[in-house]
């Protein structure tokens, strides 16, 4: 129990330093390229627990020596190293490993994100199988074999075939024991992401870095709400195509921007693949704003109220800034929404510091 205790203080400490470094840990992209499989490594100052440690002083002990109770106690003698160069090693972090889903339970407390409320599953359900009880016929594969010897050591005993001197047990088929099992049908969440990204010559590797530490995080808060989730990724200039993870993240386009085209593919996608009756569905856009024609802007705008909106949870713009971008598809989009349509969010991300802010816009509605 005290242990339990200990480690429960401990991932409380942890959770405190996550949550002060949270920030820096969002704008430097650092745990990303730590994340494995379900863990991520976090790179934390060390942390000494408190402990007593016996002095130098042999001869004199606790509490004697020169001077009555109450008196002030003089600063300890300088020790070497201190103020100058020496020659013992420096301190150095220690990296803890923290779930992806604790991870994102640590995001929304600190962001006040509210659940995501799920979109029409009460007709889809996944069947569950809940183990409970015991039977005396059954598969092998489902033998409970710490039941099976307390009923054959109960049965030895009784017959008195179990001595300390032969300390054997050995079931036989009446003292074998199964677990049995009934099964659940539950409601199941399913969520899509749709990630579309410009990759015209005017979206350098920063603006791309930016997007790419913001739908970390997405993912990671998404993936705390729902149990499946699938990813799709968009790259678009002045056409569109789907691309993988990696691809999405590292590559390097140029060409003129037809924003259109990847609404275009964005809509096929969604049709294809993801009834709406069934799928909780999330866009998320990033550019720097910059698109071939108002014509081409318009076309945009229809395909966001004709399919686009009806069919997802929510529709995110987040506009990353560059020199060469002339940031007017965020000003078209604000004067064709304005605050009025709740699933569209449209948030400019100016650098690396305004991701956490990012996140708190697109997320903060619980959608």
């Amino acid at each position: 129990m005290k242990m339990e205790t200990d480690v429960n203080r401990f991932r409380k400490i942890v959770r405190g330093k996550i949550k002060d470094n949270l920030k820096r840990f969002i704008s430097s992209g650092e745990l990303i390229g730590r994340q494995g499989n379900k863990q991520v490594s976090i790179p934390l100052p060390r942390i000494d627990l408190p402990r007593f440690e016996f002095g130098g002083n042999q001869q004199r002990g606790v509490g004697q020596g020169e001077g009555d109770p109450g008196d002030a106690v003089n600063q300890g003698q300088p020790q070497p190293g201190e103020g100058e160069a020496g020659q013992n090693p420096g301190e150095h972090s220690m990296e803890v490993d923290v779930s992806l889903d604790e991870l994102a339970g640590i995001l929304g407390e600190e962001l006040g994100l509210p659940r995501i409320e799920d979109k029409g599953k009460k007709n889809i359900t996944q069947k569950k199988y809940k183990y409970q009880g015991v039977l005396r016929n059954g598969p092998e594969s489902l033998r409970n074999f710490k039941r099976t010897y307390k009923e054959a050591l109960k049965r030895q005993i009784s017959i008195g075939d179990y001595t300390d001197e032969k300390p054997i047990v050995i079931p036989i088929k009446e003292d074998k024991r199964y677990r049995s099992f009934r099964i659940e049908e539950k409601p199941e969440a399913s969520a899509a992401i749709i990630y579309m990204m410009d990759v015209s010559g005017s979206m350098g590797d920063e603006q791309k870095e930016i997007v790419r530490l913001t739908s970390f995080w997405l993912n990671a808060w998404l993936k705390h709400n729902y149990d499946n989730l699938d990813t799709r990724f968009i790259i678009h200039d002045a056409i569109a195509r789907e691309v993988d993870e990696h691809t999405f993240y590292h590559t390097k386009e140029s060409g003129g921007t037809l924003i259109s085209s990847a609404y275009k593919l964005c809509e096929k996608i969604i049709l294809d693949n993801y009834p709406t009756s069934e799928w909780n569905i999330y866009l998320f856009h990033f550019s720097d704003g910059d698109n071939w024609s108002g014509n081409d802007t318009n076309e945009c705008m229809n395909l966001l109220d004709n399919t686009l909106l009806p069919a997802s949870n929510l529709f995110s713009y987040g506009q990353v800034e560059s020199r060469y971008g002339s940031g007017q598809f965020l000003k078209d989009l604000e004067k064709h929404y304005g605050e009025q349509n709740e699933k569209v969010i449209i948030h400019q991300i100016k650098d690396r510091d305004g991701i956490m802010n990012a996140l708190r816009a697109f997320l903060g509605k619980g959608k």
